[in-house]
């Protein structure tokens, strides 16, 4: 079991790079929600002392979170 979690924890992750503080702000919201619904947080963050929307700022700006963008298209190019 311990073998497990730590395969999930090393998992790799290479978020692209975020455009806008708007776009930060709702991936913060997003990841915000999944911590408030028991997801374990990816920075060392006391959760009796912080409020979830803090951690998941410091854990998408620590990079510690993937994510896409699915408004873009795969080849650059916007229509």
């Amino acid at each position: 079991m311990t073998e497990e979690i730590t395969d999930i924890i090393e998992e790799e992750i290479d978020p692209p790079e975020i455009d806008s503080k708007y776009r930060k702000i709702i991936l913060a919201a997003q990841r915000s929600k999944q911590l408030q619904r028991g997801a374990l947080p990816r920075v060392e963050m006391d959760m009796k002392k912080h409020k979830p929307t803090r951690i998941a700022l410091r854990e998408i700006l620590d990079r510690k979170v993937n994510f896409t963008f699915t408004d873009q298209s795969s080849n650059g190019e916007e229509s």
